[in-house]
């Protein structure tokens, strides 16, 4: 078997003969094919995980469990694809996986916050065949024998949704300084299979951000570290741990389907929806 990579001015691997990834147009597809469904069906993901806190030169705790859930959908347009999707991510205990509604934050002597949970509703987008965009191809991959990697780093800074002044408990900073780390796996006999149009694929996901808002830590030194593993639910829903699944139904239920309604590119925040939470509160609504 050999290794190839995506060719760069420094490195040329030989060329698949059954999938050349260095094709941009098979390149393109073949991501899309693991990424979503190119039938136009809803596709759903899972991505149980956990959440570290790094405190520099003090410690590190592990302050959750996670699992997340999202559905999507791909429309085929002019320019390549548009992705709609929305996505959940609980917070649990992190020894008994319960979903939590309060948690005692042992940076604050142990006093009492509100969760909440990650809903971005809806993360929409458009995967571009050419141009500028994180979206973009030619997407980085890693192939050796039947199995295929594609790799997407986004290293993000901008404005934060809640400055430092007003938002003092729940701002780190005015500026949103972030990491998303993303891994895509699939099989190259399914990429390639004229009867598939949704590739069975597994993701890592990890992300490097400032502390949550929920857990009032200001602007105090320290980073959240998250770290899952996705899975496709070829079976849609009804794969999700029956605990998970009743929670969704119960509390979220929009998300067993994606959205329908296009937008424009929308790419909501846990801060925005944190900010749109506490600030008719902070209005006495």
């Amino acid at each position: 078997m050999t290794l190839r990579v995506l060719k760069s001015p420094g490195l040329v691997t030989d060329k698949d003969p059954q999938l050349d990834l260095d094709d941009p147009e098979t390149n393109f597809m073949s991501l899309m094919k693991l990424r979503g469904d190119l039938s136009g069906k809803d596709f759903f993901f899972a991505f149980p995980g956990q959440a570290w806190a790094m405190v520099p030169q003090e410690r590190n705790l592990k302050c959750f469990r996670t699992f997340g859930f999202g559905s999507g959908r791909l429309e085929q347009v002019p320019e390549g694809y548009r992705i709609y999707s929305r996505e959940v991510l609980f917070y649990q205990d992190p020894v008994t996986g319960e979903i939590l509604q309060d948690w005692s934050n042992p940076f604050l002597g142990g006093r009492k916050v509100e969760v909440v949970h990650i809903q971005n509703d809806p993360v929409n987008g458009v995967f571009a065949r050419s141009g500028p965009g994180p979206l973009a191809p030619p997407y980085p991959y890693v192939s050796c024998g039947d199995m295929v990697a594609f790799q997407w780093n986004f290293f993000i800074q901008h404005p934060a949704a809640m400055k430092r002044i007003d938002y003092p408990l729940y701002s780190s900073g005015d500026i949103d300084q972030h990491a998303e780390l993303w891994g895509l796996m699939g099989r190259k006999s399914d990429i390639l299979n004229p009867d598939t149009t949704s590739a069975y694929c597994t993701m890592s996901w990890s992300r490097v951000a400032d502390w949550l808002p929920f857990m009032e830590m200001g602007n105090a030194p320290g980073k959240m570290v998250f770290h899952s593993h996705s899975l496709k639910l070829m079976d849609g829903p009804r794969e999700l741990p029956r605990k998970i699944l009743d929670y969704v139904e119960k509390h979220h239920s929009e998300y067993l389907t994606a959205p329908t309604v296009w937008n424009g590119p929308q790419m909501p925040s846990s801060d925005q929806v944190f900010q749109a939470l506490v600030d008719p509160r902070r209005a006495g609504n």
